[in-house]
């Protein structure tokens, strides 16, 4: 179940209503969403295979920029050449169609329209790395490789303040103790 205050931090953050939340995948350390579990169905209807969805629009804006330098084709070159890479690429892959099958079957979705499809190119291409970042922001580090290599790239973007409002940096470090 999602919060209401999570909802409307997520509209903030995406100028727009969210849609098939199924929860929050993970926090920014100023206690705000950043990514969103997603149903692999929308509201309606259609099918959504993006299961980690990247919210707060500073962390996007950065991967954004790592886009435009050439990374993706750097890493996709990778995946070609180092085959323990291309291994643990693949297990991000499954790991995602698990997941997803999960909260698919939570939400009493059947969508064969995207049965053994993730997203971010895996397991074969890098094509999104806001996707890879979510999962691994989400299912945390060690599942996809290429996720936590964004994740290293973009450093602290919460450490100038909250995408939106005032940043709950206090509150949420205090509730993890």
């Amino acid at each position: 179940m999602i919060e209401q205050a999570d909802v409307e931090a997520i509209e903030q953050q995406l100028g727009r209503t969210p849609r098939g939340i199924a929860e929050v995948g993970h926090r920014c350390p100023c206690g705000h969403p950043d990514v969103v579990t997603t149903e692999p169905r929308l509201p309606n209807g259609t099918p959504f295979p993006t299961t980690y969805y990247l919210t707060c629009p500073k962390a996007a804006s950065r991967i954004g920029t790592l886009e435009g330098s050439g990374l993706m084709k750097e890493m996709q070159a990778r995946l070609g050449t180092d085959p323990e890479l291309a291994a643990a690429y693949r297990a991000a892959h499954e790991r995602y169609l698990a997941a997803r099958a999960e909260i698919g079957a939570a939400a009493g979705h059947d969508v064969p329209e995207i049965e053994g499809i993730s997203a971010g190119g895996m397991p074969d291409r890098v094509k999104c790395l806001h996707v890879l970042a979510g999962q691994s922001l989400a299912q945390g580090r060690g599942v996809n490789p290429l996720g936590d290599e964004v994740l290293d790239l973009l450093g602290e973007w919460w450490a100038d303040g909250s995408c939106i409002g005032a940043c709950d940096a206090e509150p949420a470090a205090a509730a993890a103790e």
